[in-house]
């Protein structure tokens, strides 16, 4: 089995130590290389000296996605394009992609954390890795893949889509682990069952998934109707990719790879540092990368850390699921909403299924909610008075849990679009 004893059990106070003189590396090569990074540093009084320990991380600037799209495509990068090896870029759906850079030192490094979440989720080498994540720009497919090399395990680079062949190579090439969205695990449960085709008859043993927020309610339906451990994943194309950090067996935060990635939890409103614990904007300081090494990235997801130590026995830090990212939390009558909030509950109604979109309109400049939900296949009555006391119960337990009422609209089975890559949860109509 591939682990890295050494760095994953790492006694915090070396860990802390090792953090500090990658940082001092990190700013000096960031600050010789990258303008952007210079001025700003310059206009804050800062200069690499100054930065003397990982505590010192607080006088340094912040990056944000805007600052990548602002120096688009290359700007950011601390290495000479002879040394980068390859590129990955966002999907750049609002906007110009944001583009990262890779040397032979960086693929390295990202196959080795990529490794690491592996053998979290219970991976060795004798393990057949099915990666249903996308290949090509998007870094989830080739991140998990040179993972699964790495670790020494066999991998099956399917790519996503084509549903009914994804579960007839997971039948027939004996498929144990399963890399993809945890909406499309959901999604390749439902057509198993179509095809008549029992879990049991698979020799799947986890599912790492990652890509977007999903709540421990969806991990339930996950694991009972796949028999399968579902752990998390995380990872951003401008921190690295997938295996930032990932949940143990233990399921009780994922653990950073802190090594290589240094993390924060700051107030949106303050951009001031949060205590452990708490909930805030996730920030992160590559403190090893070389081809565009980040100064205090605004990831712009909220989640909180965790620092003592896991029954596994790793020391790293850990994170909670992402809630959900700041960016995409709907303000509803003065009420933060995120869709995972509105997922847990609507887990609790076994009519129900966890196929649902949530739309944000505006009514005479009052913000309104309606989350359309699809009934379960199992559901028996279909009488309107009782279809219409399930949408009142369900509309009084997302008040109950949000304070604000919702418009609650029960569909049937099957009717809502299914996603074979990342599920679109809000379709927000105010902006049209």
């Amino acid at each position: 089995m591939y682990w890295n004893e050494h760095i994953e059990c790492m006694p915090i106070e070396q860990m802390r130590e090792l953090q500090g003189r990658r940082l001092q590396d990190t700013v000096f090569r960031v600050y010789q290389n990258v303008p952007f990074y210079k001025k700003k540093m310059q206009g804050m009084g800062i200069a690499p000296e100054d930065i003397r320990s990982i505590d010192d991380i607080k006088l340094l600037p912040f990056t944000t996605k805007d600052d990548l799209r602002e120096n688009y495509p290359y700007g950011l990068f601390a290495a000479p394009m002879s040394e980068i090896i390859r590129i990955h870029a966002s999907s750049g759906t609002t906007g110009k992609p944001t583009v990262v850079g890779y040397t032979r030192n960086d693929i390295t490094n990202w196959s080795e954390v990529a490794a690491r979440a592996l053998v979290c989720a219970g991976a060795d080498s004798h393990s057949v890795v099915q990666v249903a994540y996308g290949y090509g720009l998007f870094t989830g497919g080739l991140g998990m893949h040179y993972g699964v090399e790495k670790l020494g395990g066999s991998v099956i680079p399917i790519s996503g889509g084509n549903t009914k062949r994804q579960i007839m190579i997971m039948k027939d090439f004996g498929t144990t682990i399963l890399c993809c969205t945890p909406s499309y695990a959901l999604y390749i449960a439902e057509v198993l069952e179509e095809m008549g085709v029992h879990p049991k008859e698979l020799t799947l043993k986890s599912a790492i998934l990652g890509a977007e927020p999903w709540s421990e309610e969806m991990r339930r339906d996950i694991e009972s109707k796949l028999g399968i451990l579902a752990i998390d994943i995380y990872g951003l194309s401008e921190i690295t990719g997938p295996g930032v950090s990932c949940e143990c067996e233990k399921q009780v935060g994922m653990h950073i790879n802190e090594d290589m990635f240094y993390p924060e939890i700051i107030n949106t409103d303050t951009l001031a540092p949060v205590a452990d614990g708490e909930m805030g904007e996730l920030v992160f300081t590559t403190i090893l990368k070389e081809g565009i090494p980040l100064i205090r990235y605004r990831t712009r997801d909220i989640t909180q850390l965790e620092r003592d130590i896991c029954a596994c026995g790793r020391t790293s830090v850990r994170m909670h699921k992402v809630m959900g990212r700041s960016d995409d939390m709907l303000i509803i009558r003065g009420v933060n909403v995120f869709p995972t909030q509105i997922e847990s509950v609507l887990d609790r109604f076994s009519e129900l299924s966890l196929n649902y979109v949530i739309y944000v309109t505006r009514e005479k400049s009052v913000d309104m909610l309606e989350v359309k939900v699809e009934l379960s296949e199992n559901l028996i009555s279909d009488e309107v008075k009782e279809i219409e006391k399930l949408q009142q119960r369900i509309a009084a337990e997302i008040h109950a849990v949000l304070n604000i009422n919702v418009k609650v609209t029960l569909a049937g089975p099957k009717t809502i679009e299914r996603s074979e890559g990342k599920a679109r949860r809000v379709i927000d109509l105010r902006k049209i």
